[in-house]
């Protein structure tokens, strides 16, 4: 339990998070001294919690009579019944900011092209936009998709689309077009908004022969716009009937002022895709207000921002982080885009666009930082990062070693926060807090407002152990429930049906001494050798601290009646897999985690399966040694990789 980074008095002091700790204790006359006793306070008296921080946030709309209803319910439950806001209204705050000539974005494609954009020029565009969609026809309820780079238009086009009431839903152009139309076919877009290109590792992609087969097989889409990214100058060649973005736009360029309806607290306002890999991708839906309120308690609370911060965080359009990010333009915040490849033209491209811009709050992928580390690449290099306050990471796991390497390579005084959540909640069940210490290879606390608890199999909480991460009260983030599931069925099996009126997250996790908590992989890959529970990720760190191995990923058998641990390992370049090295493996996974975890397979394969926003796919590898049907291959960046694992002899026998 080693203690890495601890707050000054003076960082303390002057944290949000301290601040909000006395408005409650005025407001309610509370005596919250610690994270820990306003922690209680949002799970105990939760009603009382998300009003304050309504009020302490700024959020521009009313509450209504009621804030929760069937608070007994899950699902069920309702926070704000009777309140109405505009998510667009309260990101952009056009009262305060239509004239302010302060930076609300910056944007960098890799070195092809880059763009500030001011509150002025962000408000007028979102106008132009919303009135080119009310000539489209959109009105509230109506779904609007858009395929497109992380980029200015992208949130333009979620913005226009909200402050009409609409429902946007997005995907990241390098998706193929059966993972396009597994999404917007269940959602049935009346508008679609994708571009002609993007960047990636120094190329240049034509998108736009993909996208007319795309708008071919959506008989929805009734109108389709096209932005000229790659190429500004692009014409929309095979998409026909499609329109520039910017032809259309410019017959609207006196229409600068946007109206924002302001709509019920849990109306719908994004259909968030699940990743896909055991089936077509769940359309989850997910209300305004209660996105709001999560993911501002991250923001302000966990996070730490501030006006005139500049926070980031490496994410596309395809993956939840892109909607946790831009809702930091509520806070005063200059929001960070960066698209392409984190690696082009080299691996310090990310930390040369965090020192020439002055980022606060850096947010990368844990799989990222463990790639940096094992190519010793030196951020310090680069620069001092004298104002990066908060290094963020999410994804997966951020193993002990990687907490190491930020502290050494990149800086030493700055708040590392390990976090984790989901799509499921566009939120963290699990996070950081700027005024307590960080702890070696922990998540420093729950979220703010989550009951979460850790349950063994029988559903009793565990204060030692490893169990289920649940959580055993409400929160305003649960979605609405699945688009198209009308009787709700999937949606209660997918979070309630284990633990009656508990949400059921599905990670394996145990609580620590510090009051933090080791994440230790999905629950639906656990091992389970001899009937023994063992998370993937407690043999990954083991695994990755060999210089030779540049990834892995870990699979339960079923064998001989039982299950056998199998590890399957890419090389780094000029490296080979000996039977000394299988043994180095094996004594290194022996002593760092147990016995139990030791393989009984170490096998070299070439490439691993991951989603489109990263993450590693063990079920997946799983089907296919299994000789089963992977249902969505179309949710993998790289499904070719799963051919790697088809009829591994050595897997035949003992």
């Amino acid at each position: 339990m080693t203690l890495l980074w601890q707050p000054s008095d003076e960082q303390i002091a002057s944290a949000n998070l301290t601040k909000f700790q006395a408005y409650i204790n005025d407001r309610f006359d509370r005596d919250c001294r610690s994270f820990w006793d306003l922690h209680d306070f949002s799970v105990q008296d939760n009603q009382r919690f998300w009003q304050g921080f309504w009020d302490f946030a700024g959020v521009i709309g009313e509450q209504g009579e009621r804030v929760l209803v069937d608070g007994d319910k899950m699902p069920g439950a309702r926070y704000f019944p009777d309140g109405t806001l505009s998510f667009a209204e309260n990101l952009l705050r056009p009262a305060e900011r239509a004239d302010s000539d302060a930076l609300a974005l910056i944007f960098q494609a890799e070195d092809q092209k880059s763009e500030k954009v001011t509150w002025r020029d962000l408000i007028a565009r979102v106008g132009r936009m919303q009135a080119l969609l009310v000539e489209a026809g959109v009105e509230e309820g109506d779904r609007v998709g858009f395929v497109l780079p992380n980029c200015p238009t992208s949130i333009v086009v979620a913005m226009a689309a909200n402050a009409l009431g609409a429902v946007w839903s997005s995907c990241s152009p390098d998706f193929g077009v059966n993972g396009i139309l597994d999404r917007f076919s269940q959602t049935e877009p009346k508008v679609l908004v994708v571009c002609d290109g993007y960047f990636y590792t120094g190329k240049t992609f034509d998108t736009r022969e993909k996208f007319a087969e795309v708008l071919a097989a959506l008989p929805s889409v009734k109108t389709s716009f096209m932005l000229g990214f790659a190429d500004e100058a692009a014409d929309t060649g095979p998409l026909t009937g499609t329109e520039r973005l910017d032809t259309a736009l410019a017959r609207h360029q006196d229409a600068t002022t946007p109206t924002f309806k302001r709509l019920n607290f849990n109306a719908p306002m994004v259909i968030m895709f699940s990743s896909g890999t055991t089936g077509k991708p769940k359309c989850i839906e997910h209300g305004q207000g209660g996105v709001l309120l999560k993911q501002l308690t991250e923001h302000i609370l966990h996070n730490n921002t501030r006006p005139d911060d500049r926070t980031f965080f490496f994410t596309t359009c395809g993956w939840m982080m892109w909607n946790w990010l831009i809702t930091g333009l509520q806070t005063g915040a200059t929001v960070m885009l960066y698209d392409g490849s984190p690696f082009a033209p080299d691996p310090l491209v990310l930390w040369r666009f965090a020192e020439e811009h002055g980022i606060t709050s850096m947010g990368l992928s844990a799989k990222y930082v463990d790639a940096l580390n094992k190519q010793q690449v030196r951020p310090t290099t680069v620069g001092r990062f004298d104002d990066m306050r908060l290094i963020a990471s999410t994804g997966s796991t951020l193993v002990h070693e990687s907490f190491d390497y930020l502290y050494e390579h990149v800086k030493s005084d700055v708040h590392v926060m390990s976090c984790s959540g989901g799509t499921d909640l566009l939120g963290c069940f699990v996070s950081g807090s700027p005024t307590l210490p960080v702890y070696r290879g922990e998540l420093q606390v729950p979220g703010i407002g989550m009951d979460l608890q850790v349950y063994d199999d029988d559903g009793e909480p565990l204060r030692e152990g490893r169990g289920e991460l649940v959580c055993a009260k409400p929160f305003p983030s649960m979605p609405l429930g699945f688009f198209g599931d009308d009787d709700g069925s999937r949606y209660f099996k997918a979070y309630y049906e284990r633990f009656p009126n508990v949400w059921t997250h599905g990670d394996f996790i145990e609580q620590t001494e510090n009051h933090g908590y080791i994440i230790h992989g999905r629950s639906d890959a656990t091992l389970n050798p001899s009937g023994v529970r063992i998370g993937t990720a407690e043999i990954y760190r083991q695994v990755e601290t060999l210089p030779q191995i540049k990834e892995s990923i870990v699979i339960g058998q079923p064998w001989a009646g039982d299950t056998r641990v199998v590890l399957f390992v890419v090389m780094q370049e000029g490296q080979a897999l000996t039977d000394g090295l299988r043994e180095k493996i094996k004594v290194q996974i022996r002593h760092g985690a147990s016995p139990r975890h030791v393989p009984a397979k170490i096998i070299e394969v070439v490439d691993i399966p991951r989603t489109r926003s990263g993450k590693i796919v063990e079920l997946a590898v799983r089907s296919v040694v299994m000789g089963e049907e992977v249902k969505n291959v179309e949710a993998l960046a790289n499904a070719e990789a799963l051919d790697n694992f088809k009829g591994i002899p050595d897997l035949q026998e003992d």
